[in-house]
């Protein structure tokens, strides 16, 4: 699939970016739960916490653990998946299979590790999926023996209790040391035993300023412009139901997106619908395609993918045209994905030489370019990225600062009860109300 650049260089230095077919993260667990009841949810969502390897559910296997910031959780390593041993020499013509969405890794990257490591002959193949239900259901049946795999970190307790995830080998990363502290002991995997961190994005608001008259981030309330009336049939939200329906938590000044009472979630399907009476949003994860192109006007974005959308404009367009909102001060909502190594792979020294590979500098920033979204690396700073061409200077504002993961909000993963909760309440404003 073709790549475009901007068209005008004295406008925007802003690099190439590829035009993938769907965001770089689907909402959870699309296709499973679409049309369930709520005791049907449940069940479902019991059954993937607690499977194993196999998929099955056995007596005595550990509970869901919901590792959040204030309750930060240290991941056993059992003797039957221990850590591999130090100093050995990569597979010798080994493929090293990696399980990843779509076009969420620079193939230069790719490109330059076969090369490093040519004198052993390695290949790297590379499969994709959809939706994380998609990729965990793959991944506990076994049948292809994934090396690594990208995820978020509300994954990583049905990926450590069930052992799919091999834990690290950290002599083989010596490159951790290019990323922020804090992702040397985060809260997640205390000690970065099983993960390391692979991009980092705020959630905010984005529009076009043909479009949408008002400056959103000089408003009292930014949020509350997907509920102004003014831009009805012009607006988005992102199709993740987690993301989406932080919305009204937001717009109302809260700080917990991960609220459990029946009643306050009730009170988000209310906020929805009202939203959906006043603007009618669309409900997608082409945002960056439809605001380039003119069909949407004002949108819940990811700071990727708005990083992205300038790759979508027309022939001619300046990316002035286009903004993005996260509060100056980070009280908002930030997030991870991560790398992590599968336990069936075949190739488990090559798959850490590939994280470290991953983690080097240049490569973090070649695939930043590629896929829009940051790395967590010490070197970037908005700056430093606005004047070496990788944003222009009116989309500064998608950077990512450290600072932003001390006061920023989580989306966590919560009980399977809670989450039918909120579900119910997606379904509904899905359905139109």
């Amino acid at each position: 699939m073709p790549d475009q650049t901007v068209d005008n260089p004295d406008e925007s230095r802003a690099h190439r970016f590829v035009r993938p077919p769907l965001s770089r993260r689907s909402f959870l667990q699309r296709s499973a739960v679409a049309g369930l009841g709520a005791a049907s949810l449940v069940a479902f969502l019991d059954a993937c916490a607690s499977s194993n390897i196999n998929g099955a559910t056995p007596s005595g296997s550990p509970g869901l653990q919901i590792a959040t910031p204030t309750n930060p959780v240290l991941w056993p390593i059992s003797a039957d998946n221990p850590v591999i041993a130090a100093g050995q020499k990569p597979e010798q013509g080994g493929v090293l299979q990696l399980y990843n969405y779509a076009d969420y890794i620079d193939p230069n990257a790719v490109k330059s590790f076969e090369k490093k490591y040519a004198a052993y002959n390695v290949k790297v193949q590379i499969s994709t999926f959809n939706d994380t239900d998609e990729a965990m259901t793959k991944i506990r049946a076994g049948s292809v023996p994934y090396d690594m795999y990208w995820p978020s970190y509300d994954q990583i307790s049905r990926l450590v209790n069930g052992k799919l995830v091999r834990p690290l080998q950290q002599s083989y990363i010596p490159n951790i040391k290019n990323v922020w502290p804090s992702f040397e002991n985060p809260w997640y995997d205390q000690q970065w035993r099983y993960t390391v961190p692979y991009t980092v994005y705020t959630t905010g608001i984005g529009w076009r300023s043909d479009q949408v008259k008002q400056d959103i981030g000089g408003l009292s309330n930014p949020y509350a412009s997907l509920w102004d009336p003014q831009y009805r049939g012009k607006t988005a939200v992102i199709d993740d139901w987690h993301t989406a329906m932080m919305l009204p938590l937001l717009k109302a000044g809260g700080t917990d997106m991960n609220v459990t009472d029946p009643a306050q979630i009730q009170e988000i399907g209310t906020q929805l619908t009202a939203m959906q009476a006043a603007t009618k949003p669309r409900v997608t994860i082409t945002m960056y395609n439809d605001i380039s192109t003119g069909q949407l006007g004002l949108s819940q974005f990811w700071s990727g993918d708005m990083v992205n959308a300038v790759s979508y404009l027309p022939s001619g367009q300046s990316p002035k045209v286009l903004n993005y909102w996260f509060p100056p001060d980070g009280k908002g909502s930030v997030d991870n994905d991560l790398m992590v190594i599968l336990a069936k792979g075949k190739c488990p020294v090559l798959a850490h030489l590939f994280i470290d590979h991953m983690l080097d500098t240049t490569t973090a920033l070649g695939n930043f370019s590629y896929i829009g979204y940051q790395p967590p690396q010490n070197s970037i700073n908005p700056s430093q990225l606005v004047s070496d061409g990788y944003l222009p200077a009116n989309l500064a504002s998608c950077t990512v600062l450290p600072e932003y993961f001390d006061v920023g909000f989580r989306l966590l993963e919560m009980s399977p009860s809670v989450t039918a909760l909120w579900q119910q309440q997606w379904q509904k404003f899905k359905a139109g109300g």
